[in-house]
């Protein structure tokens, strides 16, 4: 019988998990903040972009490829927009920061777009853009990062899995929530059937030459959403983020920079006001009829729920919330091992 999951409360998994960080050597305000967005993912049901990740963040934090004290700075030369330099600050410090200056330029200005440069994994991007639509605004994310995934006629990883996010406030409802890769599949979700000993779909993943396979031990490399279509919108992510921030990823990474393999990430975290469309609360009425419209269709089946983008990571994390957050036993082992290294006390330990 395989090994049970460990069932954590919520609150107890989060001061855990902060715990770690500081003892990691980031501050207490950052180590909050990254724990935020990693229990966000695990309360959600996103288990790859949750908890799991805490022993890879550590890594990064210890091998100096993340800044545990980082200098954060922002430049500005028009209203609306903003540059956030991270200086390789973990991805939840430096994108949180830019949502909510996004958010500020957002109620001055209509719009805001901050650019961040030099992160280092962001994590699950639905977080950001829940924060901006948490403050009755509309919010865009793109992120780009290291090649990791395959491109239509290229051998090997040639782009990245780079994810794109979109939340819009529903009155009444959690907020509408896109939050997708460019990837069919993403690397932690490989790592996830691969722990659970399980064949991947077809047409997922692949060999680090790119052949396509659906052995969890073999993938190294998931493949493109749609084929060209997913490739393609990774292209444009990086022209959106890493090159407009004048940070290229791509390029350098398959050019001669002897800093291209790196480990970094850039993004665009975009706030838009419906107000200044002049739209003011009939948006938000709209918003909740379209939805409602949606539920209200016809099924297909009728034992299958009509659910919007967002709704069920919000039902689950309802549940978790109420009745604790499962851990898979893997990286229970991991979170225990961290907490050994770093002398933080187990949750439900004596």
């Amino acid at each position: 019988m395989p090994p049970t999951k460990v069932v954590i409360p919520a609150a107890e998994l989060k001061s855990f998990v902060a715990e770690l960080f500081t003892r990691a050597g980031t501050g207490a305000e950052h180590a909050e903040t990254i724990s935020d967005v990693l229990i966000w993912a695990s309360l959600r049901g996103v288990d790859s972009h949750g908890v799991a990740r805490v022993p890879r963040y550590l890594e990064l934090l210890e091998s100096g490829e993340a800044n545990p004290a980082p200098d954060v700075r922002l430049a500005s030369t028009v209203p609306g927009v903003a540059l956030l330099d991270a200086d390789r600050a973990p991805g939840p410090v430096a994108l949180t920061a830019a949502a909510h200056e996004a958010i500020a330029r957002a109620r001055a200005n209509g719009i805001g777009a901050v650019g961040v440069r030099r992160t280092v994994h962001t994590g699950a991007i639905g977080y950001y853009t829940t924060l901006i639509a948490e403050a009755g605004l509309t919010g865009i994310a793109f992120v780009a990062g290291m090649p990791n995934m395959g491109y239509t006629g290229v051998k090997g990883a040639a782009v990245a899995t780079s994810p794109l996010a979109i939340a819009v406030p529903a009155p009444g409802r959690p907020p509408v929530l896109l939050d997708m890769a460019t990837a069919t599949i993403a690397l932690g979700k490989i790592a996830q059937y691969r722990n659970a000993g399980r064949e991947l779909p077809e047409g997922a993943a692949a060999t680090a030459d790119g052949t396509p396979t659906t052995d969890p031990d073999l993938a190294e490399m998931p493949l493109p959403m749609a084929g060209a279509k997913g490739a393609g919108m990774s292209l444009v992510f990086e022209l959106l983020t890493s090159v407009m921030v004048g940070a290229p990823i791509l390029s350098s990474f398959h050019g001669d920079d002897p800093q291209g393999r790196v480990h970094r990430q850039n993004a665009l975290i975009i706030a838009v006001d419906p107000a200044a469309f002049g739209a003011g609360e009939a948006f938000a009425d709209s918003v909740a009829a379209t939805v409602d419209t949606l539920k209200g269709l016809p099924r297909a089946d009728e034992d299958t729920e009509v659910r919007y983008p967002g709704e069920g990571g919000s039902a689950i994390a309802a549940t978790r919330a109420a009745e604790g957050v499962p851990v898979g036993p893997k990286v229970w082992k991991g979170l225990v091992e961290a907490a050994g290294k770093l002398g933080v006390k187990v949750p439900g330990e004596a």
